[in-house]
């Protein structure tokens, strides 16, 4: 027998909004804009958390993905949220090269407690994957916008094969 394993991870519009309202509220800003980045790029949480800031090319507006999931590195757009959620952003180890670092400036490994506080303030599902789920989101709402084709959110999301991009990309009912 087959297995469907196959799950949907997406948010309504007022999952969304709740969820925004409980990042804007808590205390922890580097959970809140690793949270926002994935909503704004689709990066995974390993690459966010290896995100040093010589791979942010603000002039040319790319973000270049070093040693990424797929082994190439590899380029996505630097879009205006992001921007301004990077320029913005706090540097609460100025010596360190990560945009998001963890204890004393190293590279972040975790960031579970933060991010899950977060996703029970906003009462989201238990079984939504708080980061990984938001990469879902991501795609979901690209796709739903009617705006991004599924070869530009293949590379968007940095997927090898278009058939994982297409079991992130929901398309929503009101695109339907």
């Amino acid at each position: 027998p087959t297995v469907d394993n196959e799950i949907t991870e997406d948010l309504t519009e007022d999952q969304l909004s709740r969820l925004w309202t409980a990042m804007d509220s808590d205390e922890n800003k580097q959970a809140v804009n690793l949270m926002k980045m994935v909503l704004f790029t689709g990066m995974r949480r390993g690459e966010l958390f290896k995100l040093k800031w010589e791979n942010i090319n603000f002039d040319r507006g790319f973000i270049e993905i070093v040693d990424p999931k797929g082994k190439k590195n590899q380029k996505i757009p630097l879009n205006s949220s992001a921007r301004a959620l990077l320029v913005s952003h706090e540097r609460l180890y100025p010596d360190s090269p990560f945009v998001f670092p963890g204890k004393n400036g190293q590279q972040r490994t975790d960031i579970k407690k933060p991010v899950n506080r977060i996703k029970e303030k906003a009462g989201l599902p238990k079984e939504f994957r708080a980061l990984h789920g938001l990469r879902h989101v991501y795609a979901s709402m690209l796709a739903s916008s009617g705006e991004v084709d599924m070869y530009h959110l293949q590379r968007l999301l940095t997927h090898k094969s278009f058939k994982t991009t297409s079991r992130y990309a929901h398309l929503r009912d009101d695109a339907l």
